[in-house]
């Protein structure tokens, strides 16, 4: 197959999706497959230069990334670094180049790639796609939104409520400690934990900076725990003990700063509800391909819900790719998976 696994972006994740979208890449050329990795905003060459033959030199025409910054990208930079400097999302040749292939894997993590906007736009253009559909991907993406379909069909969350920046002034929690944190970003970016009214100010600046939405909730105490869904079948849990802190953007990416197990050594009471409230998540959102929930569980063995990742990371070391090895598929096998699972919504 000819395909364009599609990354980078102008998200807080852009970093992680770009080394997500280079694995993906090279394990899918492992199989056989003829493989464009291309950063979404970036694009390829000029707007108007000849991509026709792109697929035949697909490896050498690709991005290149080294490690992970132990700091989210500076944005504004970003944008200010493209030639063309026009303010499409979509780089140059971006949507010739997919309509060319076979299939597009998204390897976008946050922001526009993870809403369901780019979902919607490679729709319009007849062009396939690995994940979720438009709908489902902006409602996950949503942390308040997501929130709002687990109280109504019974999956156990945090409590909380959002907030817009034009709200701001004189706002109160009164339920501490709490997290803040932006409502549709990732990777624990703009995430604070506040033990008071005094530190939220600094908080909400914290995640204000790259949201006008933000998200407050009650702040669960105990394990931080994940589990994947292909196809609305849970896949084994995993647990995450950061070594310092807690699972922040730092701790996700430096080696060394966490200890994964899978699978989690947890009660099988912890497991079973974990794994039941994950696929009624899965369901309740409109999921149908893949995705990955995040939940706490306290000391009394209570689980909760926290959100769902539609495009999770996909480095061989990532969490979902540690779960399916559990069951038996390695990372070049999952990623084949991925796109088998993701054709079937075209039939």
């Amino acid at each position: 197959m000819d395909i364009v696994v599609l990354a980078g972006g102008l998200s807080s994740e852009r970093d992680v999706s770009l080394k997500s979208g280079m694995m993906i890449a090279q394990a899918l050329r492992n199989r056989g497959h003829r493989v464009l990795a291309l950063d979404v905003f970036m694009g390829f060459g000029e707007s108007e230069c000849d991509v026709t033959n792109i697929f035949e030199k697909a490896e050498e025409n690709s991005f290149v990334v080294e490690g992970i910054p132990s700091q989210a990208p500076d944005i504004e930079k970003v944008i200010a670094s493209r030639a063309d400097k026009s303010p499409s999302f979509f780089g140059p040749n971006v949507i010739k180049i997919c309509q060319m292939a076979d299939i597009v894997y998204m390897a976008l993590h946050g922001g526009d790639g993870e809403s369901g906007k780019v979902q919607a736009a490679l729709d319009l253009f007849g062009i396939k796609y690995t994940g979720n559909d438009y709908v489902s991907s902006a409602i996950s993406m949503d942390k308040q939104l997501t929130k709002n379909v687990f109280n109504r069909v019974g999956v156990p969350t945090p409590y909380g409520t959002s907030l817009k920046k034009s709200e701001r002034e004189g706002f109160k929690f009164d339920k501490f400690p709490c997290i803040v944190k932006p409502s549709c970003g990732g990777s624990s970016i703009g995430v604070t934990i506040v033990n008071s009214q005094d530190e939220m100010d600094a908080a909400l600046d914290a995640a204000f900076e790259w949201e006008d939405e933000v998200v407050i909730e009650q702040f669960i105490k105990g394990r931080e725990l994940s589990d994947g869904v292909l196809k609305g079948k849970a896949l084994p849990v995993i647990e995450i003990a950061t070594l310092k802190g807690f699972y922040d953007y730092k701790n996700k990416y430096a080696a060394g700063s966490a200890i994964e197990t899978c699978p989690a050594q947890i009660s099988e009471k912890a497991t079973a509800d974990i794994q039941k409230y994950s696929e009624l998540a899965f369901k309740s959102l409109g999921l149908t391909t893949y995705a990955r929930m995040d939940f706490m569980l306290d000391e009394n063995d209570n689980v909760y819900c926290l959100e769902a990742n539609t495009l999770p990371g996909m480095t061989p070391t990532s969490l979902l790719p540690q779960e399916a090895n559990q069951i038996g598929l390695d990372f070049e096998d999952l990623c084949e998976k991925l796109i088998e699972i993701s054709l079937e919504k075209y039939n």
